[in-house]
């Protein structure tokens, strides 16, 4: 040891010595609580947010989620940790919108607009093919250039559209409009319908996207959507329902869990993960109350929707309540969409001691053929199950 490096030491003796002394004497005098603890860090957490250091503070977040669940600064912390996660990537929604509009002008180029024009030969769904997905792409490009938009907002504009769409087609059905010589609707009127629909719907989803919409709420609207139509149909069966009065019933119900899905998104609050594991617990539900009438050999066409129509709304219930009291914080699908090359996911995965929901990415496999001839075919998997141990 030198003597400039002994002199250094004898010179932080005395400093030490004393911050030892007066972190004991604190320690000593007043110990934090677990509450006083956890206020700390959601002080310094909502410092390094208004500092703009978002990075810091969803780690402060999930910090204070993990080691002081059950207390008022958790509660803050998560509700605010989704504030942060949708400020990361203030353009969230850019991939969804992109490839939406794609997938949507394909699909009106290809399949409604010749429909509604009466064109039915190849040659003009061909043209609308080519035509379609660029124009969509275009559009989607422009509209993520005028702005930026949360993958809430996103969700809020496409699902819009496609729930109009899908309006289109029932009013189309529910005013008997250009009906042919067998007194049902047209296909042209039909296309017509439901290119006015998805027009409207994406107006309407627009509109709505000028507010600040969190990926929870749109997908708890889009859920709630889903399942209100299933309700009105089943209800429809059940309360013996026919032609334009089961229409009807299942427009009402639909609307109504859209309503409902997204004033609950936004009162609860619900995450998106949250959201999708609840419609995960009404689908068992559902099918758990098909497979009993297929054992039970119901010959009642009232019981065989009765009983699925209970166990999944018993299911949802038991997957609100399952879920009550956790809750997965949002990220941007823009982060999942630039990977390189994501590993195909499975419905539910189990890793490390933890469940996790994802959406199944079908996979290519060569199969030998049913007829045992040395061939091979190319044959699709969905996994719905992942266990890593």
């Amino acid at each position: 040891m030198t003597a400039s490096t002994l002199l250094r030491s004898l010179l932080l003796l005395p400093a030490l010595v004393g911050a030892a002394t007066l972190s004991a004497a604190r320690s000593a005098t007043a110990q934090p609580t677990r509450p006083d603890s956890a206020a700390v860090l959601l002080a310094a957490a909502e410092d390094f947010a208004n500092r703009g250091a978002d990075d810091m503070a969803e780690a402060l977040y999930r910090h204070i989620l993990e080691r002081f669940p059950g207390t008022a600064a958790a509660e803050s912390a998560r509700t605010r940790l989704e504030d942060v996660s949708s400020r990361e990537s203030p353009a969230g929604g850019e991939v969804e919108l992109k490839m939406w509009s794609t997938i949507y002008g394909l699909y009106n180029g290809g399949a409604l607009i010749p429909t509604a024009l009466g064109s039915t030969r190849s040659e003009a769904v061909g043209v609308g093919l080519l035509l379609g997905g660029p124009a969509g792409f275009l559009a989607g490009l422009k509209l993520t250039q005028s702005r930026p938009y949360s993958a809430g907002q996103a969700r809020a504009i496409t699902w819009g559209a496609t729930w109009g769409t899908f309006q289109g087609f029932q009013w189309a059905d529910l005013l008997d409009v250009g009906e042919d010589r067998y007194g049902s609707p047209s296909d042209e009127a039909i296309a017509t319908s439901m290119i006015i629909g998805g027009a409207v719907g994406l107006a309407g989803g627009a509109i709505a996207a000028r507010r600040d919409i969190t990926p929870g709420t749109a997908t708890s609207a889009m859920m709630g959507s889903l399942w209100g139509t299933w309700f009105g149909v089943a209800s429809s069966i059940i309360m013996d329902l026919d032609g334009d009065r089961a229409v009807a019933a299942m427009m009402l119900a639909g609307n109504a869990g859209l309503i409902g899905g997204a004033l609950a998104g936004s009162r609860v609050p619900l995450s998106r993960g949250r959201t999708r594991l609840i419609s995960v617990g009404g689908l068992i539900g559902t099918f758990a109350g098909v497979g009993g009438v297929l054992i039970g050999q119901a010959d009642s066409e009232k019981v065989m929707v009765g009983i699925p129509l209970v166990t999944g709304i018993a299911g949802l219930a038991l997957g609100a309540a399952a879920t009550r009291d956790r809750d997965w914080p949002d990220t941007s699908e823009d982060a999942e969409a630039a990977a390189p090359l994501p590993a195909p996911g499975s419905l539910l995965n189990w890793s490390e001691g933890k469940w996790a929901l994802s959406t199944p990415l079908p996979t290519p496999v060569l199969e030998p053929t049913p007829r045992n001839d040395g061939r091979e075919g190319l044959v699709w998997r969905v996994p719905l199950l992942k266990v890593r141990f």
